[in-house]
């Protein structure tokens, strides 16, 4: 049972929520201690394992009869075969999420609860989100708002408005990127995402001009920050012109992403321990 919910949690996404917590914490920090507070570490704690198994346990019991169709499932990541495990894990791991707002500020609490909405929005009706194209793109900015929550429990205000918004752009572009492989089963299944309405091309395209805004948003705050950010669309191009699969490409954003948001967390510490 252990072993499934590892499985379903994507055990190579899991920097996908827990590295944006390390940037938040990196710049909302003001000295080194607050960078070991344990209000920062039960974030960090809540968001590498227990909130991707939430996410993405909502998401494979709403989708199990599209996964079918999945080549993705195959290996890399599993099924849900209507193992009751999963929803109590599931509903466990929401809680762990609302526990979060006893031991974190209130200024963190709009963060934490819109993760969960949208967490929850995403998949499960009657919202879900996923199969209304470029609603199912904007809401996945959700991967944000850890590290949103972890900036506003250390510097207690909000993260800046441009760091957000710029956040939101590359998860919005992140997310369809991811939805690429996925374009023929979906359509297979009848689910309409902005990648089976645009297709594989002008979804890239899309991809591309949401990361070119992003940087440019970054690099209002900091102009190192925005070029860091160059490097995606930059890979949109390579990818086209070199003729990459996307399907093969995908599974090489795990290390690029790790790479991205290690070098933005180190700028943040630096930061922190200058100051």
């Amino acid at each position: 049972m252990i072993r499934q919910l590892l499985k379903l949690s994507r055990p190579r996404f899991w920097l996908y929520l827990a590295g944006p917590v390390l940037v938040g914490v990196a710049y909302g920090a003001s000295s080194v201690d607050e960078l070991l507070s344990f209000p920062a570490l039960a974030l960090f704690a809540y968001f590498l394992v227990p909130a991707n198994v939430f996410l993405y346990g909502v998401n494979d019991m709403f989708d199990a009869d599209a996964d079918e169709v999945n080549p993705k499932k195959d290996d890399r990541e599993g099924r849900y075969r209507g193992s009751r495990a999963v929803p109590v894990a599931v509903v466990v791991s929401a809680l762990f999420g609302l526990s979060l707002l006893l031991v974190t500020p209130s200024v963190a609490w709009p963060w934490l609860l819109a993760f969960l909405v949208l967490g929850a929005g995403y998949s499960a009706p009657p919202l879900r989100f996923k199969t209304t194209p470029f609603i199912d793109s904007v809401s996945n900015g959700l991967y944000v708002l850890p590290g949103a929550a972890a900036y506003a429990v250390l510097a207690g205000s909000r993260p800046p408005l441009l760091a957000v918004a710029g956040g939101w752009l590359w998860a919005m572009a992140m997310h369809t990127f991811s939805a690429i492989p996925d374009i023929d089963p979906d359509r297979r299944a009848e689910i309409r995402t902005t990648a089976t309405v645009l297709g594989e091309r002008a979804t890239l395209a899309y991809c591309a001009v949401c990361w070119l805004l992003a940087a440019g948003l970054f690099a209002l705050l900091d102009p190192r920050a925005g070029a860091l950010l160059l490097a995606y669309p930059a890979l949109v191009a390579t990818w086209v012109v070199g003729d990459v699969r996307i399907d093969r490409a995908y599974w090489w954003y795990p290390a690029i992403n790790a790479a991205v948001g290690m070098v933005l967390t180190l700028g943040g510490l630096w930061g922190v321990v200058r100051g």
